[in-house]
């Protein structure tokens, strides 16, 4: 995902090459077109010797960069496409997914939401493209973590996360008109140390009409840069 850290040199007969604009110090500075070492391309702005402004890269395994540099480096917003289909549009920062932003995964889902340094990190909404479910509500790390909501075709969960998984207290609210409220249980099977699974079990308690029950935190969606 991340492109070289070789110095782009113009030897042809060495390790790169460039055609393009220059100060008159020499350095590339404008619009140019370069060749790295590692058979990667260029062609965008520079700024005394750097990419920087709007560019493309396009990396030798296929993948392609269309996008905003500072410094040589990913900043601002910009789209990476890799060759399994995959996708990233949205903010950039040191050269890694930061800010809001929309990852399409290989076999369709999406991931809308906030990010930190290559991770889904903070309010967002994960699509599963097969099912039409989603999750809505919070990461750390990549993982999901305390409230948010599952929605399904005809009901949704709403309560705690950790680690991705259901725990605590938490509802499942059907489109019937009725909720059926309980909490997730985590237990362990095993006798050996590595032999040990770990158990998620439903125990319901309850079942009302439709409430307004309101878990410890609530949830927006992160607006995007067009809102």
């Amino acid at each position: 995902m991340s492109e070289a850290n070789s110095e782009e040199f113009d030897d042809p007969g060495k390790i790169g090459t460039y055609e393009g604009e220059r100060n008159e110090a020499g350095e590339r500075h404008g619009s140019g077109k370069a060749t790295l070492p590692n058979g990667d391309l260029y062609e965008g702005q520079y700024q005394y010797g750097r990419r920087h402004g709007r560019g493309t890269y396009i990396f030798k395994n296929g993948a392609r960069y269309v996008g905003n540099y500072v410094e040589n480096k990913k900043h601002g917003p910009g789209m990476l496409y890799f060759p399994d289909g995959s996708k990233y549009e949205g903010a950039w920062d040191d050269d890694m997914f930061h800010g809001v932003g929309v990852y399409t995964y290989p076999n369709g889902d999406t991931y809308e939401g906030e990010w930190s340094d290559h991770k889904r990190h903070g309010k967002g909404t994960y699509v599963f493209k097969e099912s039409g479910s989603k999750y809505t509500g919070t990461w750390v790390n990549d993982n999901i973590e305390t409230s948010g909501d599952y929605v399904h075709a005809n009901f949704r969960y709403r309560g705690k996360f950790v680690n991705s998984q259901p725990k605590g207290p938490g509802k499942f609210v059907f489109d019937a008109g009725y909720e059926q409220h309980g909490e997730y249980k985590h237990t362990e099977k095993g006798e050996e140390e590595e032999e040990k699974q770990k158990v998620i079990t439903w125990i319901p308690k309850r079942i009302t009409g439709l409430t307004d029950t309101v878990f410890e935190e609530s949830y927006e969606p992160p607006k995007t840069a067009e809102e």
